[in-house]
């Protein structure tokens, strides 16, 4: 149990991790543009490395918050986690974006978008459910929205399975298995991203509940 429950809160943490969701959600949607509309891709994917570059700076921020701060309102651990967690699904997307650019792929797979729309609407969810993480009486509605991140991260399971199943169908070149090789190392990226939304999910879920 944290002092902090006995004491004024500090709403500052919760306005961070607000604005690290928020810009997580941004990143996501930049990536769902680069992908489902594959023009302007330096440009695009240079969005997503200025959103990236936020999401460190709003890491920063949290970081330099909790040293400074004697009330915090919850276990600093989880702060700690909450923060790693929310700087890696940024990164995750930002990597997956700059490898596009990296390997000059020409076409994305139709796969990289439907997976990427999946991380969009995550983050979505995420954004709005930040703003209640120190709202004990919200312990039912963060539940929820942790269920429909951990259902559509299932479903992002399934789209990366099939990608699997058929990335190196009719592949019989050296061209054309590293292309293979590189398609599916973007699509894990983006799933890794999947992953990620939900890992922050439930340290949210994990951070009401032990402060309820």
């Amino acid at each position: 149990m944290v002092l902090s429950k006995f004491m004024p809160s500090n709403p500052k943490f919760s306005e961070k991790f607000t604005a690290a969701a928020r810009n997580a959600h941004a990143t996501a949607q930049a990536l769902v543009d680069l992908l489902e509309n594959y023009t302007d891709v330096d440009a695009k994917v240079q969005r997503v490395r200025d959103l990236e570059h936020e999401g460190d700076r709003l890491s920063g921020e949290v970081t330099s918050l909790l040293a400074e701060s004697f009330i915090v309102p919850f276990d600093r651990e989880d702060i700690i986690a909450l923060n790693d967690e929310l700087d890696d699904l940024v990164d995750d997307m930002e990597d997956a974006a700059r490898k596009l650019s990296l390997y000059g792929v020409e076409a994305p797979l139709p796969a990289m978008a439907r997976l990427a729309r999946v991380v969009e609407q995550q983050c979505a969810l995420l954004a709005q459910g930040m703003p209640m993480i120190e709202q004990n009486n919200k312990v039912g509605e963060l539940a929820r929205i942790a269920k429909e991140i951990r259902a559509l991260e299932d479903r992002g399971d399934t789209i990366s399975d099939e990608v699997q199943r058929t990335l190196y169908h009719g592949v019989n070149d050296v061209q054309g298995m590293i292309r293979a090789m590189r398609g599916g190392e973007i699509v894990a990226l983006i799933e890794n991203a999947s992953d990620q939304a939900q890992r922050v999910a439930k340290t949210v879920e994990s951070i009401l509940l032990k402060n309820a």
